[in-house]
């Protein structure tokens, strides 16, 4: 793999709006993102600087991206940290420290070549090195239509919790909570 993983930098905002953009145009966006493309286009340079400087942060949300030999960014995946006693993305707080994967993206064109393992493998490594607080599962939430998305999480290493909650705008469909405990010392 020619790809380089790393951490988004502060400042990478137009980076950040370009690969943004680009998910948010993929044809399963819908099911797998909660935003769309109309409302992402429309943010002012504010909104991606604020995004990217986030991103960066590397305490309580952590950017990954798979970036090419030529600069460009094929994928992205996000970490945020989620402790007891807080609210998480679709309410209802942790009940134990953990991390929650959420936008989850590579191009069309760079899919199958193991950059989205790549990316995870990041994702997780950051999740378990966490020491305040000290991580005990990672989770994130799959769309009922995303098949592909389910197989390749349940590939590398998540299963259902038996979690259920509406899909935000669209309380007909589903979105089912996949987990990875910490894995044994």
């Amino acid at each position: 793999m020619e790809h380089l993983i790393r951490t988004v930098r502060a400042g990478e905002w137009a980076k950040v709006k370009e690969l943004r953009l680009a998910a948010l145009a993929d044809p399963v966006a819908p099911i797998a993102f909660l935003d769309t493309y109309d409302n992402a286009v429309a943010q002012p340079d504010a909104y991606w600087k604020d995004r990217a400087d986030t991103a960066a942060e590397g305490t309580s949300v952590c950017g990954f991206v798979a970036e090419g030999p030529d600069g460009e960014w094929a994928g992205t995946v996000t970490v945020l940290v989620e402790i007891p006693g807080e609210d998480g993305v679709f309410g209802g707080g942790a009940t134990v420290p953990q991390t929650h994967i959420v936008g989850v993206f590579v191009r069309p064109e760079h899919r199958g070549t193991g950059l989205t393992q790549a990316l995870f493998g990041a994702a997780l490594d950051w999740s378990w090195a966490l020491s305040e607080p000290r991580t005990e599962r990672v989770r994130l939430y799959v769309h009922e239509g995303n098949a592909r998305a389910q197989a390749l999480y349940r590939k590398l290493g998540f299963e259902p919790t038996g979690v259920v909650v509406p899909m935000p705008g669209d309380p007909s469909a589903k979105e089912y909570e996949l987990a990875m405990a910490r894995p044994a010392c």
